[in-house]
């Protein structure tokens, strides 16, 4: 049993410091992505390279490592690969050319993977079902930040003096968070069993990958991530060349997005503990869909009009992450939910890294300096978001009470 002297609602706080920093060191790469391809010398093309390098490698250690992941306490594993993650990113800031930060960014994506895969599971181990989405929210509630104040600064960093800045930022905020952790955080052991051997976690592992429910969970949450993740990577370049907003002003895009996502977030979660997961990620789905066809498909436009279609977007669409989290959450038994969790990781980091990928694939650059092909993407990211409302019906509950919480009436949901 997880015991603290610290409250619920404090550890998540901490948890989702965590997040912040996991999600300040992805977001800043791509609003800089003009200036990386100007100091580099680089199309769109290795752009993405560089943006999938870190999912990918995320995705296929954290797929190396799922089998063991509930065989250990899970904050020695948070501390162990977060500080790998520190020391990845201050290897970006050393970075000298395109292939040395392409390494540095493998680096950090490997330990940034597995580490956020394990503060999930422990979200998952300290905070009941009934409180699970809101629970969710909190540590969601570290992407409207890292929008609203991380990126806006490290884009005022990376202009104000090189691009290098925002990492070396990341790198000492990490460092700081992870003494936080090892200060604050219990041990967090309630899913070991003393009986376990190295045999019976491989033989879960492989059973988890037979469960149907598993599986239809993952393939939800990948076709989540990719109606989410088709247009991000360029979205940078493309209101720059294609909606002439002013490079210097992208960070009014994050601000503004962030500071909608910090206010809305919370309120995601409790309106899906109190309506049901389904209903409110249906009705979430349905407006981001409206929100991303508008942005993909538009010419020049006001400043004002850029700022508004990016606060909705952040906030429909990053608002479903918030009852599509706690739906996979309770998609497996609390046993498995280390093991399961870690496989989310890696299908949404693997998800997010082909999705990149196929960016670069489809969008090219005219000679007149605009992106050609971007609009394939808006159509691409609301199919699968609709694929991810149809699967998302199909996924069964399979934990409907917390171990040391008492059972309630229902599960809110779904």
């Amino acid at each position: 049993m997880l015991t603290s002297r610290y409250s619920e609602r404090t550890l998540l706080l901490l948890l989702a410091a965590v997040q912040f920093t996991h999600i300040l060191d992805f977001m800043v790469m791509m609003p800089l992505g003009e200036q990386l391809m100007r100091e580099f010398a680089i199309g769109p093309g290795k752009f993405s390279q560089i943006v999938a390098a870190y999912t990918i490698s995320a995705g296929t250690i954290g797929l190396l490592t799922a089998p063991f992941m509930d065989r250990f306490d899970r904050r020695k594993i948070l501390l162990f690969v977060y500080a790998g993650f520190c020391l990845g990113t201050l290897a970006c800031a050393l970075s000298k050319n395109f292939e040395t930060l392409l390494i540095a960014r493998i680096i950090c994506g490997a330990f940034g993977g597995v580490s956020g895969a394990t503060l999930m599971a422990i979200v998952g181990d300290i905070v009941p079902p009934q409180r699970r989405a809101a629970g969710m929210g909190i540590i969601m509630g570290a992407f409207a930040t890292a929008a609203a104040l991380g990126v806006p600064f490290g884009l005022y960093l990376a202009q104000k003096f090189r691009w290098e800045m925002p990492f070396f930022l990341v790198a000492g905020i990490g460092v700081i968070v992870w003494c936080l952790i090892h200060a604050t955080l219990p041990p967090v052991r309630a899913h070991l069993n003393d009986n376990d051997t190295p045999l019976h976690h491989f033989t879960e592992f492989f059973q988890l990958l037979r469960d149907p429910n598993a599986g239809r969970a993952l393939i939800f949450f990948s076709a989540v991530v990719m109606g989410h993740f088709a247009i991000i990577p360029l979205l940078a370049p493309y209101l720059v060349s294609n909606v002439g907003l002013p490079e210097n002003r992208l960070f009014l895009i994050y601000m503004v997005g962030g500071i909608c996502s910090a206010l809305t977030a919370p309120l995601c979660g409790r309106l899906a503990d109190r309506y049901g997961r389904l209903k409110v990620f249906a009705i979430l789905v349905v407006i981001a869909a409206m929100v991303t066809l508008w942005i993909s498909h538009s010419g020049p436009l006001p400043v004002w009009a850029v700022l508004v279609s990016a606060g909705m977007f952040f906030t429909f669409g990053s608002g479903r992450f918030i009852p599509g989290q706690a739906i996979l959450s309770l998609a497996v038994p609390s046993k498995r939910r280390g093991t399961f969790m870690s496989l989310t990781s890696c299908t949404r980091d693997l998800t997010s890294g082909v999705t990149s990928s196929l960016g670069g694939w489809l969008v090219t650059r005219a000679p007149s300096g605009q992106l050609v092909g971007y609009d394939k993407l808006g159509w691409l990211a609301v199919g699968m978001s609709f694929v991810a409302l149809w699967l998302a019906s199909r996924v069964q509950v399979k934990e409907t009470h917390h171990p040391h919480a008492p059972k309630s009436s229902g599960d809110g949901g779904h």
